[in-house]
């Protein structure tokens, strides 16, 4: 999967990985035969009017404020949990077409944290202008 595509992933998606109230699952019995899906499920579609802010604002707040995540792209993918070295970024830039500055200058870092949000946006995020300036 691309950057962005597990940029949108970790939003559109937070927090139905754990339904609420159900227990985990039962490890299978030792002589149980693990048995494969006989199709494969279809992908998910991303959810409609995804709160971006709200969802980035909780997930700060398990992580003890989340760093400079509204303007910094390194800190927003550190929040996600995702790779933020330089390649990462350098490939999340060719991703997005982003070609402003050299490659890990501030510069660059800026445009693309806004080409991420407008990028989110563009697929069904509501991203409040606070995250997009």
């Amino acid at each position: 999967m691309s950057i962005f595509g597990n940029i949108m992933g970790k939003i559109f998606h937070h927090g139905q990985d754990k339904p609420a109230g159900q227990p985990a699952p039962a490890a299978p019995a030792a002589a149980a035969p693990q048995v494969a899906p006989v199709a494969p499920s279809a992908p998910q579609a991303a959810p409609q009017n995804v709160d971006v802010g709200a969802v980035l604002a909780e997930m700060a707040s398990m992580q003890n404020g989340g760093g400079n995540y509204r303007t910094s792209i390194v800190d927003l993918l550190n929040l996600l949990g995702l790779d933020h070295s330089l390649d990462a970024r350098k490939e999340l830039a060719d991703e997005l077409g982003v070609h402003a500055g050299a490659p890990g200058t501030a510069e660059q870092n800026i445009a693309m944290h806004k080409a991420v949000m407008a990028k989110l946006a563009e697929n069904g995020g509501v991203v409040p202008d606070s995250l997009r300036n």
